[in-house]
């Protein structure tokens, strides 16, 4: 939601006058604009295969840039750096007998008007940046008419009295290159510290061929690249950054066809830790040329590897039903963590307060990262001893005081847990009631899968044990 309001609507609001900042009045310069947007869209023919976006929605986002970025005042007010009327044009003649067009999501706070192909949109007001200067959407669907290499562009200018636009084309292309991946499974009776010798793979569904293939895979922190070849580039994970991914990015020059399917002349190895489990590894083949590699390179910190060039080679006989847009992949899903609670037995006198240590420990050896998840925390239960009033509350649990609650306390752990992580968390209890052997207990309220053990699931809270400690 854009917290923003008008210039003008304040001074309404305030039923007085109100000076516009220096900024948004007037420029002695024109205020310079550009209309973003991507440079290229390519139209399937194969519907089924999964277009951008979801049926109805566009393709295409407009937007504006202008200098700066917003800051808001001290009230949170953002204000436009420029008012004043100006209109973008969206011109999409070129695309009859190519594509639909539908204008229908586009247009700032004053609409567009539509004429065939072409819509005309005005507007007031521009802000620094870009994120408060959205010109909406445009949606473009394959006809009839439409065939395999058919080409167009959008055309997108704009005017208005003290800027300076810089325009924006969109190029459209029906049936290019639509590249979906060979599905991957874990390989039977893999376990942690295997290394996965992955068929990797791609099947063109475009009606056109190309050349200049990018492959980029991804792995999380249990997964490794344990061999490097002459045209990969490796992005190593940052160790302090547990659900970072260590990257690769293999290039080839290669042409490939429309409706052919090709795989890697070698198994990629992908290595896993003894502690892994369940760790994500995406890939991806691309249809990038050459010129456009260095692009991609430059957003991470690549190195070059080592060894001989991996390359393609086709395959006449693919299953098209092996192949699916995205290509995801959790491995190893055998290891095992063993999460164990502890309490504590301690003596104390009627009136008195003690500290009570609950131990959560993960004693490997996988660690648990609930990746799917988003890394969302795991819960324990604990219940205190009869007869004590609780004096101080760890950070981390919350009383359970609602209707079908299984404990007394509910206290979170965050993820990802490491193979070897352990944290206390102390309760302050003062004894009301000497009671012999008062017993509570910190538990789990189900066994998680990949539990290796469960008998440690639970540990026990006594005052005033009998016999020794």
């Amino acid at each position: 939601m854009r917290h923003t309001i008008s210039a003008f609507a304040l001074a309404a609001l305030a039923g007085t006058a109100l000076a516009v900042p220096a900024s948004a009045s007037a420029q002695e310069e024109p205020l310079p604009v550009s209309v973003t947007g991507p440079d290229s869209v390519n139209l399937s023919l194969q519907p089924e295969s999964g277009e951008p976006g979801e049926p109805g929605e566009p393709q295409i986002e407009l937007g504006l840039r202008a200098p700066g970025e917003p800051v808001p005042d001290e009230n949170g007010v953002i204000y436009p750096i420029h008012q004043g009327d100006y209109t973008v044009t969206v011109d999409a003649s070129s695309l009859a007998g190519v594509a639909a067009v539908d204008f229908s999501r586009l247009g700032g706070w004053q609409g567009c008007s539509v004429d065939g192909l072409v819509a005309t949109c005005s507007d007031y007001e521009i802000y620094a940046g870009q994120d408060y200067n959205d010109l909406g959407g445009i949606r473009l669907d394959v006809t009839g008419e439409s065939a395999a290499g058919d080409f167009g562009t959008i055309e997108v200018t704009a005017a208005g009295e003290g800027l300076a636009f810089a325009g924006h084309t969109v190029d459209v292309l029906v049936g290019g290159p639509e590249l979906q991946m060979k599905q991957l499974t874990e390989p039977e009776g893999f376990r942690a510290g295997d290394t996965f010798q992955a068929p990797l793979g791609f099947r063109n569904l475009g009606g056109l061929g190309g050349k200049g293939v990018v492959l980029q895979i991804s792995g999380t922190r249990g997964l490794s690249f344990p061999s490097t070849y002459g045209n990969c580039w490796y992005d190593p994970r940052d160790p302090d950054k547990l659900l970072d991914r260590s990257t690769a990015l293999c290039v080839f020059d290669t042409e490939f066809a429309g409706g052919a399917a090709y795989g890697l002349n070698a198994p990629f190895p992908i290595g896993t830790a003894g502690f892994a489990l369940y760790d994500a590894m995406f890939y991806t083949f691309s249809a990038v040329p050459a010129d456009k590699v260095a692009d991609l390179l430059a957003e991470g910190d690549y190195q070059a590897g080592a060894g001989p060039d991996l390359e393609l080679a086709q395959l006449p006989d693919a299953d098209p039903a092996g192949y699916t847009r995205y290509a995801e992949t959790d491995f190893p899903t055998t290891n095992t963590f063993d999460l164990d609670l502890t309490g504590e037995r301690l003596r104390a006198r009627k009136g008195e307060t003690v500290s009570v240590d609950v131990g959560f420990a993960n004693q490997g050896p996988a660690w648990l990262a609930l990746l799917r998840s988003g890394g969302e925390p795991i819960s324990f239960w604990v219940d205190l001893p009869p007869a004590t009033t609780t004096t101080t509350v760890p950070e981390g649990c919350q009383a359970a005081d609602w209707e079908g609650a299984e404990g007394d306390y509910l206290c979170f752990v965050d993820t990802p847990i490491l193979e070897d992580a352990s944290r206390t968390f102390t309760f302050g209890l003062r004894v009301d009631e000497v009671i012999r052997n008062a017993t509570g207990r910190a538990f789990f309220a189900y066994t998680m899968p990949n539990e290796g053990n469960p008998a440690n699931d639970s540990g026990a809270i006594v005052l005033n044990p009998r016999g020794r400690l």
